[in-house]
């Protein structure tokens, strides 16, 4: 079970037909702060979102991710951890075009409790192999039912 007390990391990344997450947190187990996962989501990228470029796409999956792990960061401190380094000037741009509007107002709510890091790609493991595999959405869904069936612990799927 995750601790609100302590801030999450939300890794993301955007490859190809995938957008990939991983929602980690950094607890003390045995003595030792380890980083685990709390929940990875990742989906197909629709065919109207193909046209983006690699920097808005990044964009479009922070908003998405915010939106299925409200139930976790809601009130939460979070940092978030993309390959992306433009991320960070694109939400803050002077001119943004109306997708990087509706973006930026759907992450206001967060802004005070987010902060962003870039994170060189052949370092970022978690979040890129999800987005890298057209499978690991249907195989996190099995591992999620089968983890239901064999430990009593409150899982969400998220959907």
């Amino acid at each position: 079970m995750p601790d609100w007390n302590i801030p999450f990391k939300l890794y993301i990344d955007a490859c190809g037909d995938e957008l990939g997450e991983a929602l980690h947190q950094v607890q003390i187990i045995d003595y030792k702060p380890t980083e685990g996962p709390v929940c990875y989501v990742s989906r197909q990228i629709k065919p109207t979102e193909a046209r983006y470029g690699a920097s808005h796409m990044e964009c479009l999956f922070l908003v998405w991710a915010l939106e299925k792990l409200q139930y976790y960061i809601d009130g939460s401190v979070f940092e978030v951890i993309t390959e992306c380094n433009a991320m960070k000037s694109l939400l803050n741009m002077k001119n943004p075009n109306r997708h990087m509007l509706r973006w930026e107002k759907a992450i206001q709510e967060y802004r005070g409790n987010m902060t962003i890091f870039h994170e060189v790609g052949s370092i970022h493991k978690n979040a890129d192999g999800l987005s890298r595999w057209p499978l690991a959405n249907m195989l996190i869904t099995q591992l999620m039912y089968l983890w239901k069936q064999n430990h009593r612990f409150q899982l969400k799927e998220l959907t």
